[in-house]
């Protein structure tokens, strides 16, 4: 390790406060936000992703967001492809990254290095495999996937088809399991990462409150608006929690307390999820509890700490 690069990733589980910290430490940093949330990259989808404020965009610059149209594919690959541009561009200009985001998948396919398949997408792969789940349910994919690549369907989150059908795709196609070809190549520089977590009873009120305020701003609103602009909710970004119930309930298929509570339990279980890829026990992150006060100059501190560290 060279010493002279280095980032600061804030991960941890939704609603818990990573946007904000992200944004505090690098406006004190001078630092740039790097976005590692799989939904905001989306234009015009702002409310349901919690995107950052228009005053913390202000103050400080946010890069991989609102970078592809709802409409638009986007893979691990292209995360990569620009978060490694975006790194790039901070460390020219002497700027610190900070990586945001709870999608754990994008954290440590950064953080780690992984080498990524490039694998074109097949659509008559895809429409196949996605028949048999409608058909059969998502437990057929992953039974498959069991059976070419146990050690990536171990780790799979098996209500996700899209990311069970990629599997099968990029073994389909390659003949190698997903997993032999995610191997890795650590970047070199300093990586100091800091994970948020709070209790489960409150990590749940927080989620709650945060989905009542999101209906409340005009969640239903702005799923309308995609629709109206051609953005079909069979489209994998009008997938995520959210714009998939508001699209039923639109379609008169939920009604609005049956979609928000909807919202809340999926929300809950994304949470769940999101612990497992950040976990308790993982000796890389400084966990800071967010219930034990304003967890910034803590942060700060092991930041700063951090950073005079001699290799």
């Amino acid at each position: 390790m060279s010493g002279e690069r280095a980032l600061v990733a804030v991960v941890g589980a939704t609603a818990t406060g990573k946007t904000a910290l992200a944004a505090r430490l690098a406006e004190r940093l001078g630092g740039e936000v790097i976005n590692a949330d799989s939904r905001q990259v989306y234009r015009g989808m702002d409310i349901g992703t919690a995107k950052p404020s228009s005053d913390e965009r202000t103050r400080v610059r946010h890069r991989l967001v609102d970078v592809a149209a709802p409409d638009e594919p986007f893979s691990l690959g292209r995360f990569l492809d620009l978060a490694h541009e975006a790194l790039d561009g901070c460390w020219s200009r002497g700027a610190l990254p900070v990586v945001c985001g709870g999608t754990g998948q994008y954290v440590w396919a950064l953080l780690e290095g992984w080498q990524v398949p490039r694998v074109a997408p097949d659509a008559a792969l895809r429409a196949e495999l996605e028949a048999r789940a409608e058909r059969e349910g998502a437990q057929s994919l992953l039974d498959e996937l069991r059976r070419v690549d146990p050690a990536y369907a171990a780790r799979a989150d098996p209500n996700n088809v899209r990311r069970l059908v990629r599997a099968l795709e990029v073994y389909r196609r390659t003949g190698q399991p997903m997993s032999a070809c995610q191997t890795r190549r650590p970047p070199d520089c300093r990586s100091i990462i800091l994970g948020l977590v709070c209790p489960r009873e409150e990590l749940y009120r927080r989620i709650d409150a945060r989905v009542d305020a999101m209906i409340a701003g005009g969640l239903i609103d702005e799923v309308r608006g995609l629709i109206e602009r051609g953005y079909g909710c069979e489209l994998p970004s009008m997938s995520g929690i959210g714009y998939r119930q508001v699209c039923q309930h639109l379609a008169g298929e939920l009604s609005l307390e049956e979609a928000t509570e909807r919202i809340r339990t999926e929300t809950h279980r994304l949470a769940r999820m999101q612990h497992n890829w950040f976990r308790r026990a993982d000796p890389r992150i400084n966990w800071l509890d967010v219930t034990a006060g304003d967890p910034y100059a803590e942060a700060l501190r092991v930041v700063e700490s951090k950073l005079t560290q001699q290799c």
